[in-house]
């Protein structure tokens, strides 16, 4: 039988604008390689920086919140998979998913743990240190979990997340799957301009997602003034969708830092920059800005946040500083040195083509949930706790979104 996805998005992909996009993209071309159906719906508005879908031969749905006419769309297209991207969407429509189409395999992509990053922020911002206790006291992991455990399985993209979900919330590992990014391996061959063609600085990041703007702040206050004492004629670029009206005023010719907000073509940058610099104090998941780093042969300077999850026991592509002033100094070697520099390069390569592999990636991946759908109802009578909170905590989610239903037909 032909498997049918429908995909229920936050927002419009933008595969261009974040590394959440560019994931859900991965995602929904790895379901048609498969000769899959795939249905994309959100109720967020389009803007300039989505895709138009339907050029992959996706259908485009636009989704309202708190109708009854989701229902009725859920019964006439009844899918066979359907994807919550974000836990929030889970949330909104999950139990309108689990009343009109029960036999359906209910997918969570997490894109990242929203309440790690945001736990994290909270911890920055009130300058405290980050602990456990904090995030099983938080209200949104709360939320998080129990969406986790409504769905069938949840996709984990980080190793740090997976290790964190089974340790600390004690989730059955039948629950959870760790996927990366799904990206083509780096041939050997490959036409990378070397370390002279290479010039200035570079970071990049969506200016919607809190930790790119504080790593900007970061960059700006601190580590780039140390940098331009070492090498007073380098420049640093900074490339991301929705900068704020703070990152604008940042630029500064003299200073050799520039702004320049959104850029449709990334690759271009990172191929003609030398070194990458991402300072991030928090965050979660996996960085996309620093996976397109080593598929472009930039070399990178980035936190112990930034290299979470990503690379296992493998040697990072450049170094990993959470001390400022030292991050600019490991920031001038490799900016400096070739030798250095090349062998950081070798290692960005050899992260990519040992944990990111898409063949490999796909493979298990579709294996799994062939596995988990051939085994439904099994599987989910060993998730009691799943089948309480469906029960019981979305009951109140439930009546809330009829009870807005109502009010707005009045």
């Amino acid at each position: 039988m032909k498997q049918h996805v429908f995909i229920i998005g936050s927002v419009w992909v933008e595969p261009n604008s974040s590394a959440a996009g560019s994931r859900m993209l991965q995602l929904i071309q790895s379901f048609l390689s498969q000769d899959w159906q795939v249905t994309f719906g959100t109720v967020s508005q389009k803007n300039p920086n989505s895709i138009d879908l339907t050029n992959y031969g996706v259908t485009e749905v636009s989704l309202a919140l708190n109708n009854s006419s989701f229902d009725e769309y859920m019964l006439n297209l009844n899918p066979t998979i359907v994807v919550f991207d974000r836990f929030i969407t889970e949330e909104q429509f999950g139990w309108r998913v689990a009343e009109t189409c029960p036999n359906a395999l209910r997918v969570l992509d997490t894109e990242d743990l929203h309440c790690l990053r945001k736990t994290r922020q909270e911890a920055i911002k009130n300058e405290i240190e980050f602990t456990n206790d904090m995030l099983l006291n938080s209200e949104i992991a709360k939320r998080e979990i129990a969406a986790i455990y409504r769905c069938d399985i949840s996709l984990i993209i980080s190793t740090f997340e997976m290790k964190l979900l089974q340790e600390v919330f004690k989730i059955d590992e039948s629950l959870v799957y760790h996927l990366p990014f799904f990206l083509n391996k780096i041939k050997k061959n490959n036409s990378w301009k070397p370390f002279h063609e290479r010039h200035h600085f570079v970071s990049i990041g969506n200016f919607l997602h809190a930790p790119n703007v504080d790593a900007t702040i970061q960059l700006k206050k601190y580590s780039w003034k140390l940098i331009r004492e070492k090498i007073p004629s380098s420049e640093i670029h900074i490339y991301g969708a929705y900068p704020t009206q703070q990152v604008l005023q940042f630029n500064n010719k003299h200073e050799g830092f520039y702004v320049h907000g959104f850029i449709e073509d990334a690759a271009e940058v990172l191929e003609n920059s030398r070194v990458l610099l991402a300072p991030l104090r928090f965050g979660a998941g996996i960085k996309g800005k620093l996976t397109s780093a080593m598929k472009c042969g930039i070399p990178s300077v980035t936190t112990s946040i930034g290299s979470e999850g990503m690379c296992g026991e493998l040697p990072w592509n450049g170094f990993i500083e959470d001390d400022l002033e030292k991050f600019a100094v490991k920031a001038v070697e490799l900016y400096t040195n070739e030798e250095v520099w090349n062998q950081a390069q070798q290692h960005g390569i050899e992260i990519i083509n040992t944990i990111y592999d898409k063949e490999v990636l796909e493979n298990k991946f579709f294996r799994i949930l062939q596995e988990i759908s051939s085994n439904l109802e099994q599987h989910r009578n060993n998730n009691f706790t799943g089948k309480m909170l469906l029960h019981h905590s979305l009951q109140s989610t439930k009546y809330m979104s009829k009870w807005i239903e109502e009010k707005n037909k009045k």
